[in-house]
């Protein structure tokens, strides 16, 4: 390797290179991380997870202020929102993160930060900042950008998408909200609670489209019920300026219908950061979502490997975390780990949230899985009764052995309840441990062991068992129940 200036080079300083080049670093590897924003944090700190976050957050409060008589309390009518002020703490939140990742911290764990735009000269050489640098392994972590679709009229009108969104100086009146996933779902319910006028418009016949029908529904109905308008089945056929407004023409069915607002967002998709790296020079393959990555995630040239959203499957922070410990294990350790999805978690941070790991009923029945389905509601859990939240449920799918095959929260604080099951998935634990164990009351975590429960119960309180009760243990049955004569000891 020493013909080579570093062990490593690393290009993207979001949360799949960040922790490729620390643990790498860390393990003894002379290692390069080249960004070409100013800042470490990528897309996840700046313009994604943490200000979406932290946004919803403040968009929540302003609601639960106007609800307060909800929960027994004076009647209150809070002023208009300043958006400059929540701006203000997104920047505040992002500040006191940006430490951890900073270039200062980089270098104290002995990874060297260059900022510029990459690209290979050949394929271990990439020039950056006017310099050439050469590694014997590369991992390319450049990320993704939102994508825009074709539309006649979109860009000459004008739109906005997450990079813009949480730095805007005033808060629009009124939103059209191009697509229906889970960044589109999470603005519209904020925006409207924060007092936007909100029109969802999206393609297919349901919102968040990967998740099951009855749990997008759900989550439809709320924000319905918020005051978000929403226009699935649509087909988007011009964007316009008219009268001060931006307006949206598509067709519904037989209907071509015309909204009109303030502000366009977009959240159609995203599109892998590859431009100006050369990559078709230095025979690295990659197609429309990007890289083409086998299961270790080493691309075409053996020795680059891929990581994060450039990979177009699983387009989330924590999935770029766990990628890049797949390939710290291949490049540095030379361990032949390979990736697996099969129990990786998501969740989309409406209100209620909803939440998911392995399969649920739609993926199962694409694959032609034989499941049964057990569902436990939070309109039975006591917690979420003494909070107000007790709309929706748990729904969790096991194989014929009784294994689970996947579960679905929906409902308060459902990502953080996922994490339970997300430990028995990875544990390999039996649902009768998650059912006997004990958990504090009163808690919204209750409704897993619950859930779990119910099969528990179906084979403890069988028939066959109470006969065998009876027998062994001379046990008389029943001592009361509705239309029957209750039988007195006396």
């Amino acid at each position: 390797m020493g013909e080579f200036d570093y062990d490593l080079g690393v290009i993207g300083g979001g949360s799949a290179g960040l922790t490729v080049a620390s643990g790498a670093a860390q393990l003894g590897a002379k290692t390069l991380l080249i960004e070409r924003e100013s800042r470490l944090g990528g897309d996840c700190l700046h313009y994604g997870c943490v200000p979406s976050k932290t946004l919803i957050q403040s968009a929540r409060i302003y609601h639960q202020m106007k609800r307060a008589d909800r929960y027994g309390l004076p009647v209150v009518s809070p002023d208009p929102v300043d958006f400059k002020a929540i701006a203000a703490r997104i920047k505040n939140v992002i500040e006191a993160i940006q430490p951890h990742d900073s270039e200062e911290r980089f270098c104290s764990l002995g990874v060297r930060v260059v900022f510029g735009r990459a690209s290979f000269v050949d394929p271990h050489t990439v020039e950056a900042d006017g310099r050439s640098h050469s590694a014997a392994k590369w991992l390319i972590a450049t990320g993704s950008s939102p994508g825009a679709p074709p539309v006649p009229g979109l860009a000459e009108t004008g739109y906005l998408t997450n990079r813009e969104i949480f730095y805007m100086d005033r808060l629009p009146r009124s939103w059209i909200i191009l697509g229906g996933g889970p960044i589109a779902v999470e603005m519209a319910q904020a925006f409207s609670r924060l007092g936007c006028d909100v029109h969802v418009v999206q393609r297919s016949a349901q919102i968040l489209s990967k998740e099951d029908t009855d749990m997008a529904a759900m989550v439809q109905q709320v924000l319905a019920e918020e005051g978000v308008a929403f226009h699935t089945g649509a087909s988007l056929k011009e964007v316009r300026s008219g009268g001060g407004m931006k307006e949206v023409v598509f067709e519904q069915g037989e209907n071509q219908i015309t909204l009109g607002a303030e502000e366009i967002l977009v959240c159609l998709g995203r599109k892998p950061n590859l431009d100006g790296m050369n990559l078709d020079g230095i025979g690295v393959e990659y197609g429309k979502k990007g890289l083409l990555l086998d299961e270790r995630l080493r691309t075409s040239q053996k020795h680059i490997w891929g990581a994060g959203d450039i990979t177009g499957d699983y387009q989330f922070t924590h999935a770029a975390g766990y990628e890049g410990g797949i390939v710290l294990a291949n490049a540095v350790f030379r361990l032949p780990r390979k990736v697996s999805y099969a129990h990786l978690p998501w969740a989309t941070y409406c209100q209620p949230e909803l939440a998911s790991v392995g399969y649920n009923e739609k993926r199962a029945r694409a694959e032609g899985l034989e499941y049964t389905l057990w569902e436990e509601s939070f309109g039975d859990s006591d917690r979420a009764l003494a909070e107000g939240e007790a709309v929706g449920k748990v729904k969790m799918l096991l194989d014929a052995k009784e294994r689970p095959l996947g579960v679905q929260i929906l409902g308060p604080s459902a990502g953080e309840l996922l994490s339970e099951w997300v430990a028995v998935f990875n544990g390999g634990l039996k649902l009768s441990t998650l059912a006997s164990a004990v958990h504090p009351y009163p808690s919204l975590a209750e409704i897993n062991k619950k859930v779990a429960g119910q099969v528990m119960s179906k084979k403890l309180f069988s028939d066959k068992i109470k006969k065998g009760l009876k027998l062994f243990f001379s046990l008389r049955g029943r001592a009361c129940g509705i239309g029957e004569e209750t039988i007195s000891d006396a």
